[in-house]
């Protein structure tokens, strides 16, 4: 529930962004899209640089303190895009949120906790689809409040986050006992000794690049999204909550319904190679295509790709102790982060040059097309150190 109530305020958002970052700066739909790279690298460095030391903190200190911290600064944050009118303020108040964004690695460090070694990759598959039920409700209701002006939905996230925030003081417990706790050092807390720690580990330094360039890849969705739509399809933000929102139903239906078969029948190995496959061919197509009624089509089609995640978690968390998983958890979200970074500036960069009034080049989607000749590195990576590690249970 808290994962639900969670993914609610961040989809609540989504659909209504370009028009705050117009509402307090100006400018062009590409130019805000621009400004929407600028916010959304702000809040992947301070989650590159913050990740493991929550990480490392929630080894030492417990999940539950860090988990109810984050909630709490992101109800903060949320007030304050509600009623900002400087761009830079908004910036500031993403860095902030950055800073304290922990509840995903907290809450799959949490799951961790809980699971012995094969319930692992099934478990995290559940909380994705935790977030998937959140994307559904989210961005519906973040298009609808939308039409109250865009800064209405940013309220209803900060209200969410707060009660988030009371339902987890009273049923959340905690999970980490003296048995696995482990005391808090800078050296493995710092985003550099972290990586290089647990990239040191048997197979892990691969599956980090995998998993890098994967997000990379898929970070065109977030970045370009709500700005790439309006264009190509003639949407409004209403349209754009309810394609987030066709997204979040196949992603819960994938992650519930599908991961557990999947893991089954073709492995830990098998699973990952068709996951990543599958998001090169559905890049591609909406690299190309241009009509609104295939997108739409397509959007809940895409979550298929999703498969591989959990599978791509679960290898990686069964290759290190019980005392390692926030901190694993916690280099995860760095790795996410730093790929990231640069993502949303090069991703809405390419929108921008690609759509913007008199370029030589006008091709909307061709920041999808980039996203998929990533992807397609991505799979020959994973291929790659398979036959390395041919004889590795974990396919990794």
């Amino acid at each position: 529930m808290t994962l639900v109530i969670d993914a609610m305020g961040i989809g609540l958002i989504l659909p209504v962004m370009p028009e705050l970052i117009r509402d307090v700066n100006g400018g062009s739909l590409g130019e805000a899209a621009i400004w929407g790279g600028i916010l959304a690298t702000g809040f992947a460095v301070m989650q590159f640089l913050f990740g493991p030391v929550l990480g490392s903190l929630s080894d030492a200190w417990g999940r539950r303190p860090i988990l109810l911290a984050s909630l709490a600064v992101m109800s903060a944050d949320y007030v304050v895009m509600a009623v900002t009118g400087s761009i830079w303020m908004l910036l500031a108040a993403r860095i902030v949120g950055g800073i304290l964004a922990a509840t995903h690695s907290t809450a799959m460090a949490y799951v961790a906790d809980i699971s012995r070694p094969e319930e692992k990759a099934p478990r995290f598959a559940l909380t994705h689809a935790a977030y998937g039920v959140g994307f559904v409700i989210g961005p519906m209701m973040g298009g609808l409040l939308g039409t109250f002006g865009p800064r209405a939905p940013f309220v209803a996230a900060a209200i969410l986050a707060a009660l988030n925030m009371g339902l987890g003081w009273f049923v959340l417990p905690e999970t980490v006992t003296d048995r696995i706790r482990r005391p808090f050092t800078w050296r493995r807390a710092n985003p550099f000794g972290a990586i290089m720690h647990v990239a040191n580990l048997p197979g892990l330094g691969r599956l980090l690049a995998v998993l890098a360039i994967y997000e990379f890849a898929l970070y065109v969705y977030p970045a370009i999204w709500a700005y790439f739509t309006p264009v190509r399809f003639g949407w409004d933000s209403t349209m754009v909550g309810l394609s987030l929102a066709l997204f979040g139903i196949g992603y819960t239906i994938v992650q519930a319904g599908l991961v557990r078969p999947f893991l089954k029948t073709f492995g830990e190995n098998g699973t990952i190679l068709f996951g990543l496959t599958f998001e090169v061919a559905l890049l591609a197509a909406l690299g190309v295509i241009t009509s609104g009624t295939v997108a739409l089509i397509l959007t809940p089609i895409s979550a298929i790709g999703s498969v591989a995640v959990p599978a791509l978690q679960g290898v990686m968390s069964k290759r290190v102790g019980e005392d390692t998983q926030g901190e694993l958890q916690g280099v995860i979200t760095s790795t996410i982060s730093l790929a990231t970074i640069l993502a949303p500036l090069v991703m809405t960069q390419v929108f921008y040059f690609s759509t913007r009034e008199g370029a030589g080049f006008h091709h909307p989607g061709a920041a999808f097309l980039l996203a998929a000749a990533l992807m397609v590195g991505c799979v020959l990576l994973y291929v790659a150190g398979t036959q390395v590690r041919r004889g590795d249970p974990g396919g990794s």
